[in-house]
């Protein structure tokens, strides 16, 4: 198969893949083809020489770009500059992950306070002797006393992680390591004795020969207490349910240390069944269940898995949750364990904007991230009537983090944009208005903001129903006579909103070569709560394909690229996007990038988590869904 190259008149030779024409399989009385099947074994030989093979000839292509080379020293340059974690506080300690550049992962810091010396707490540069070890950034979990911390590490980028445990005050790492660990949560007792995680079994057979063993399944994740010192095999199984193999399950203390929460998840993780169980009534306390097989005595608060939870805070029994039942832009809720029928608004719903998170700071009060035609916005309210107290103003952009503790009257925000690569403020709530402060900025060398166009457009969908939001990146003064080029991103899938942020390879891009930097926010996602995402998925999938094509269509009769210069981007479920639309539309674009893409629409639900995105696109396995899948 040959291709014209994009870098001049040469005829690009694709390797030829081998079609196996006696894969034939029988759904629903339709015979499907499969000649590519072989491909589906990444480690075999055939497999190799295949991707090996495409490789080289995108190398071919690669070096004969004339600006690679510029570009790659010009966007060294521009990454070498601070970049900074929203912090938090753990114990008396503040912790924040702080990356001088051009590091390949950031280093964890611990100081006293907001005016403390950082010291480096662990430095994943340096501390692992094996290079396929790396650091697993998203569990890192203080103890309520500050004197641990629970770590992970994965071999090899493996989803499955290992648990591990430093001592902060000698930085010595305990011998206690708990593995086959993966999307957890780790929540340690107020007595600093042990903590809670998910894992799954291990695999059998030898351990360390495939560390992605059993990876195709992700059944039956149960939940552990792990005391300090002691082996993995002696850990409390504190929830199975083996009925029901493919829920998730995470557990989380409460911020008064009695109670333990327990989130079964369905549909990738967004609906939930919550359960509770009251740790001070536990006669012989977690102790007591050491080498038994019973349970802990959870009691169930949400069932039917009606919508989503968050525990925002408790006063006694009186809970408080984020919550979307009822709410497809979610609303803070609050039940009393006594009366567990009984459920209160504490704050509604809002007639347009989603409710992103919500946390409890300053004893009392509450702090709420709302999406607001995709840009976010912050609002103080009172935690125990929800009345509103303040607007906390902030620029254009997105809310990556908000670090809260309800004990605490400071409390962090970390945001982001386009044109700002990020910025973390202090807020501070003692006094009668709000003191918002900024705490670390990063600033990316030669980059001034001045020097570019940010807009946002709502462009008429095909079904007339929506007005689709994206942002669009120009260099300042580019004139719309449609001869530059785009680079056009996009996911709509899961719920999943897709907000402003910053990338210094895209500004450079707009800032060199003129190109047109867009995000489209179209529906599938969940840049307007769940009636958004449900309007692309199952039999309308269709939807959110139309929707990029007709910001892809707009951008070119608005002027700001043709065709030929116009090039879309998608991953994972994006990564389907962007097939569709050059399937569908090859005319109305001249390149596309997927990336770690889902493609095969009758065998998706067959390997890894992928049974979990027939929650958007369907199963194959049922007729009427395989008819939606195949077109």
């Amino acid at each position: 198969m040959g291709s014209r190259s994009p870098f001049g008149d040469v005829v690009l030779q694709y390797p030829v893949a081998r079609r196996d024409e006696s894969v034939v399989e029988d759904y629903h009385g339709v015979m499907i083809a499969d000649p590519y099947r072989w491909l589906e074994e990444p480690d075999s030989e055939e497999t190799k020489e295949f991707v090996n093979k495409q490789n080289k000839l995108t190398e071919t292509v690669l070096k004969s770009c004339e600006v690679k080379e510029k570009l790659h020293k010009r966007l060294t340059e521009s990454n070498e500059y601070d970049k900074y974690d929203c912090p938090y506080f753990g114990g008396d300690k503040l912790f924040y992950r702080h990356n001088t550049g051009l590091q390949p992962e950031s280093v964890l810091y611990i100081q006293d306070g907001l005016e403390g010396k950082p010291e480096v707490l662990i430095d994943p540069n340096t501390y692992f002797t094996d290079e396929n070890v790396t650091f697993a950034d998203y569990i890192i979990k203080i103890s309520e006393d500050a004197k641990y911390m629970v770590y992970g590490t994965t071999i090899c980028g493996s989803d499955f992680i290992s648990l591990k445990i430093m001592r902060i005050e000698d930085r010595r790492t305990l011998p206690d390591t708990i593995s086959w660990v993966k999307f957890t949560k780790v929540s340690w007792t107020h007595d600093n004795k042990g903590f809670f995680y998910s894992s799954y079994p291990a695999p059998g057979g030898d351990e360390n020969s495939d560390i992605d063993a059993g990876i195709q399944n992700n059944i039956n994740q149960d939940v552990y207490y792990h005391f300090l010192g002691t082996d993995q095999s002696e850990d409390i199984l504190c929830w199975s349910d083996p009925e029901n193999p493919t829920q998730s399950r995470k557990a989380d203390v409460t911020d008064d240390g009695k109670y333990l929460l327990l989130f079964v998840g369905e549909h990738s993780d967004t609906l939930h069944n919550v359960y509770y169980c009251d740790l001070s009534s536990l006669p012989k306390g977690l102790e007591g269940y050491k080498g038994s097989k019973e349970l802990l005595p959870f009691v169930n608060l949400v069932n039917n898995f009606e919508g989503s939870y968050t525990y925002v805070a408790n006063d006694e029994t009186i809970f408080t949750f984020l919550t979307n039942k009822d709410a497809p832009r979610y609303k803070v809720v609050q039940v009393d364990l006594k009366e567990p029928t009984s459920w209160t608004d504490i704050v509604e719903e809002h007639e347009r904007d989603v409710l992103e998170t919500a946390d409890a700071a300053g004893d009392n009060k509450l702090v709420l991230n709302y999406l607001s035609d995709v840009k976010n916005v912050l609002q103080i309210r009172d935690l125990r009537t929800g009345e509103l107290l303040h607007h906390l103003p902030l620029e254009i952009g997105a809310v990556s983090e908000v670090k809260c503790r309800r004990k605490d009257s400071l409390f962090f925000v970390e945001c982001t944009s386009f044109l700002v690569p990020g910025i973390v403020y202090t807020c501070n709530l003692e006094g009668d208005e709000p003191d918002l402060r900024i705490y670390k900025e990063s600033v990316v060398p030669g980059l001034d903001k001045s020097e570019f166009d940010l807009s946002q457009v709502f462009v008429p969908s095909k079904d007339g129903k929506a007005k689709i939001p994206m942002y669009i990146v120009t260099r300042k003064g580019l004139q719309l006579d449609g001869s530059h080029p785009a680079l056009l991103y996009g996911y709509g899938g899961f719920n999943i909103r897709i907000t402003p942020s910053f990338s210094c390879s895209r500004m450079l891009l707009t800032k060199h070569l003129d190109v047109v930097v867009c995000t489209a926010n179209i529906r599938g996602g969940g840049e307007y709560g769940i009636e958004w995402n449900k309007a692309a998925v199952f039999d309308k999938k269709q939807v959110t394909f139309d929707d990029f094509i007709s910001v892809s269509e707009y951008l070119v009769s608005a002027g700001y690229t043709q065709p030929s210069k116009l090039c879309i981007e998608g991953a994972s479920g994006g990564g389907l996007l962007v097939g569709a639309c050059i399937t569908q539309r090859p005319d109305l674009f001249g390149c596309a990038i997927a990336d770690c893409s889902v493609f095969d629409m009758l065998r998706f639900h067959k390997f890894t988590i992928g049974y979990n995105w027939i929650s958007d696109w369907g199963c194959p396995d049922k007729e009427e869904e395989f008819h939606w899948l195949i077109k």
